[in-house]
């Protein structure tokens, strides 16, 4: 009789292990299918801002066929300054940068402005940049239009005295700059022998 319960003990316990066996590779089985089935099938997100999702297979994953994303946004360069609004180009460039220029040369300014106002000789109303550099000469760049692209002109004149003469300015220029224009302008200045460019 004790025989016989000893038998039927390890025969359930035999049994439980089994039943434990068998639940482990079930489960082993089902995690191994969730991995194969996320394997076989990968999402990617294909624009930040969009919630789109394209399936992409896993033969083409290794086969490095994964689409691109042709709408990837490029980080915004920032505008040329030439391609500023032309306030802002003259009042925060320009201007700035002239400034420098003149005063490397040992000169000084006593004022330079942006106005909208009646141009020197000709009389009709622009964009002009009217600087006075002490007891050397005054000039007035002009521009006819709110645009460095527009019709430009230049007038020179000695202290305290009026401008004379109206000059056409960077005229065959395609591609205006402010290198460019400041360079010219400093070329006019050396012209008339008003100052000494390096």
């Amino acid at each position: 009789m004790e025989e016989n319960l000893e038998t039927k003990k390890d025969f359930n316990s035999e049994a439980r292990d089994n039943n434990d066996k068998s639940e482990k590779k079930n489960l082993i089985d089902s995690k191994t299918e969730s991995i194969e089935n996320q394997k076989k099938e990968i999402f990617i997100n294909t624009n930040s801002n969009d919630s789109k999702n394209i399936p992409v297979s896993k033969d083409e994953i290794k086969n490095d066929k994964v689409p691109l994303n042709k709408n990837i946004t490029k980080p915004k360069k920032d505008l040329p300054i030439e391609k500023k609004p032309f306030q802002e180009f003259i009042n925060n460039h320009l201007i700035p940068s002239l400034i420098e220029e003149i005063n490397q040369r040992g000169l000084e300014i006593n004022y330079i402005n942006l106005k909208n106002a009646e141009r020197p000789i000709a009389g009709d109303k622009c964009w002009i940049i009217n600087c006075e550099i002490k007891d050397i000469c005054s000039f007035w760049l002009s521009f006819e239009k709110e645009d460095i692209s527009s019709l430009k002109s230049i007038s020179l004149s000695k202290p305290n005295q009026k401008p004379s003469i109206i000059e056409s300015f960077l005229i065959d220029e395609k591609r205006i700059t402010l290198k460019l224009i400041i360079s010219r302008v400093l070329q006019r200045l050396n012209g008339q022998k008003l100052i000494g460019v390096n």
